[in-house]
């Protein structure tokens, strides 16, 4: 199996426990991986602080970049990372990317991905959304983009928080081509 080079990108919308949990699933999939760039937005670092208690995103074994960093290699279709990640995904941030507006290194990335015909899933977590909102998922999925809400599942019976998220979480490395042990639906 070809190891991924896979971007992450956090916006400032709630939900850093999906973040948090990806970051956690990557490190135990690095046998899988050749490269994980991570890029969050300054909102997101605010909402981890509030939603988690602590800046623990910085203790990943990931390469960082500054969201205004335009060297980093994923600003550039040349460098070829397979997939992009944008948990969870304000729907600032997927308007600027619905819309062309790369003024920051995660639209930028993303606009790389889309154009490069590579996967971009977009993990929504904004509710309700409004006509502008649909319209926006709907031009980047027929770019090529995933939309992912946000959305759990409930049939492998989740007792934590976290084991609610991790249903998201599983399903994003799902999409993503992820070899992975999580619950399957009606399988021992």
């Amino acid at each position: 199996m070809k190891k991924k080079k896979i971007i992450v990108a956090v916006t400032g919308a709630s939900g850093s426990i999906y973040a948090k949990l990806l970051f956690d699933k990557l490190s135990e999939l690095d046998g899988q991986i050749e490269a994980v760039g991570v890029v969050m937005s300054d909102n997101a670092k605010d909402v981890w602080l509030f939603e988690l208690g602590n800046e623990g995103y910085s203790d990943y074994n990931f390469t960082f970049y500054n969201k205004n960093d335009f060297n980093a290699p994923f600003a550039s279709g040349s460098a070829k990372y397979d997939t992009m990640i944008i948990v969870p995904c304000s729907m600032g941030t997927l308007g600027r990317i619905a819309h062309g507006i790369s003024n920051d290194l995660i639209s930028r990335a993303a606009d790389v991905v889309l154009k490069e015909r590579r996967k971009l899933i977009a993990v929504v977590r904004d509710t309700p959304f409004s006509l502008i909102h649909i319209n926006n998922m709907k031009i980047i999925a027929e770019a090529g983009g995933i939309i992912c809400p946000a959305n759990p599942s409930f049939y492998s019976l989740p007792k934590t928080i976290e084991e609610v998220a991790e249903t998201v979480v599983n399903r994003v490395l799902d999409i993503a081509g992820f070899d992975l042990e999580s619950y399957r639906w009606q399988e021992k």
